[in-house]
């Protein structure tokens, strides 16, 4: 059982990654946990969560891709109708073989496609773990320096400048006459 209660005991967690009964993981000598440690949220283990084997796409992330059936492939327009048994057969033949094809395919490239990606997501997490954020993180530090200096370079150069260019500008009224 992984994350019940028990009829006998206080509230507490059965399983979690970060709290076990004897103390805290990272301090095992520790046998009255402290109020930091009680209050940490159990984390989910997404490793071993159940998968849903009915509504294999609970987020809809198929949803534009172009379901095929029968009826969207093949049609027979009024007056050059096939044989019933034909058209029957037809069907029959498009379905089973649409489906035990994908199944096949699923099972030969399903499993090893599942590694790559799985593989190729672990990278982009990694690299954007521990390259994208700090370099970005590093950039906007050094960029803040950068715009402190741009920032009196403006206020000592250009506001001077302005300010005088609105003063003589000021005086100059501009009026419109309509010539009748």
């Amino acid at each position: 059982m992984t994350g019940g209660l028990k009829d006998s005991e206080p509230e507490e967690f059965l399983h979690s990654p970060f709290i076990r009964k004897q103390g805290n993981i990272y301090k095992p000598n520790n046998k009255d946990m402290d109020n930091e440690s009680m209050n940490e949220k159990s984390m989910e283990d997404v490793h071993t969560k159940e998968i849903d084997l009915v509504n294999r796409d609970p987020k809809h992330v198929n949803d534009d891709v172009v379901k095929v059936d029968f009826e969207d492939v093949i049609a027979e327009p009024p007056g050059t109708y096939s044989f019933d048994g034909v058209w029957k057969a037809s069907f029959t033949t498009f379905t089973v073989t649409k489906y035990w094809c994908y199944r096949l395919l699923t099972a030969l490239v399903g499993i090893p496609l599942a590694l790559v990606w799985g593989i190729f997501f672990a990278i982009l997490s990694f690299i954007h773990i521990w390259a994208v954020v700090p370099c970005v993180k590093s950039y906007l530090i050094e960029i803040h320096c950068v715009s402190r200096v741009y920032s009196i370079c403006v206020h000592t150069f250009c506001d001077p400048l302005f300010e005088a260019m609105g003063k003589c500008f000021s005086q100059i009224r501009v009026r419109t006459v309509k010539e009748v």
